[in-house]
């Protein structure tokens, strides 16, 4: 069964709910500095494995785990419970985006100094945490992305892995920063960079907080990372060729949106590196910072 992709009306209440239900279960919580928020719908069997290979340390720093549970009907709520993280959960399906900015916004309101993302289904390996983690750590980027197309990919959709090339070509040309990574679920990022790009996708969201946050002046960083096939269940996306038009078509609103009346980034702007053995990443400009806020849901 494939999570919501529309905006249903029910959403903003069970969203409040879960935020308020979230404090009550944990009053007066502070984070560790590194927050790793991995949003899971239906995810019992992959879940446990992923909560496994969380370092309690990254880069020098403690690591917490918040799970946010996007109404599923099987026991992943109980499987992250039992593994000691922290768990915010939403009655009702609500999609992965709104299920991330629960994420993002808890992080926040709650001390996290950094912020890592992965998926629920074990394709990414939360052993390569550090490696994310260490640009923003050592200020060299605002938002890391862990590309699979600098490291490696297990998968053998052979459709799926042009779309990744693809997208990241049309990201490039339209903003004229080079990724070659838009849709990766693996990721570290600064929180002001989840509280002051507007965000509004239920399902696509990947595109849209790299969009915005390219265009807020925000820098850009990559690694190589792995991508694993998924170990259990079926994915969340839908067929291939349905999920690459609705992604393509958030990458062009999205940029349609970002991009009007701001000027683009310098052409070629990333700090990227295809490892330890190359010779370093490219010196970007230096964001701006914008007055945090607070973005929609």
């Amino acid at each position: 069964m494939a999570s919501t992709k529309r905006f249903e009306p029910y959403i903003p209440q069970v969203r409040a709910d879960a935020l308020r239900d979230f404090d009550r279960r944990y009053p007066g919580l502070a984070f560790a500095p590194v927050v790793v928020v991995i949003a899971a719908y239906n995810e019992e069997p992959c879940l446990g494995g992923v909560l496994d290979d969380v370092p309690a340390m990254a880069c020098g720093l403690k690591v917490d785990t918040l799970v946010v549970d996007d109404g599923s009907d099987d026991q992943t709520e109980k499987v992250a419970l039992e593994h000691g993280v922290h768990v915010a959960r939403l009655e009702r399906n609500c999609g992965h985006g709104i299920a991330l900015r629960v994420g993002y916004q808890l992080a926040r309101e709650h001390g996290a100094q950094f912020i890592v993302t992965v998926d629920a289904d074990g394709q990414w390996d939360p052993v390569e945490i550090p490696s994310v983690l260490q640009p923003l750590v050592d200020d060299e980027a605002d938002f890391v992305i862990g590309s699979r197309v600098l490291g490696r990919t297990e998968t053998d959709d052979t459709f799926r892995q042009a779309g990744v090339h693809m997208f990241a070509a049309l990201v490039r040309w339209l903003t004229g920063v080079s990724v070659t990574d838009t849709s990766s679920g693996f990721r570290a990022l600064r929180p002001e960079v989840t509280a002051t790009v507007p965000q509004v996708q239920v399902q696509y969201q990947t595109s849209e907080l790299l969009i915005g946050a390219i265009y807020r002046g925000y820098r850009i960083a990559e690694r190589p990372i792995t991508m694993h096939k998924r170990t259990a269940g079926e994915s969340k996306k839908g067929h291939n060729l349905l999920y690459g038009l609705r992604y393509a078509r958030v990458i062009l609103t999205t940029w349609a949106r970002e991009g009007h009346g701001r000027q683009a980034p310098q052409r070629g702007q990333v700090a990227s590196r295809r490892g330890p053995t190359s010779a370093g990443p490219t010196r970007p400009a230096r964001r701006a910072r914008p007055t945090a806020r607070r973005i929609g849901l």
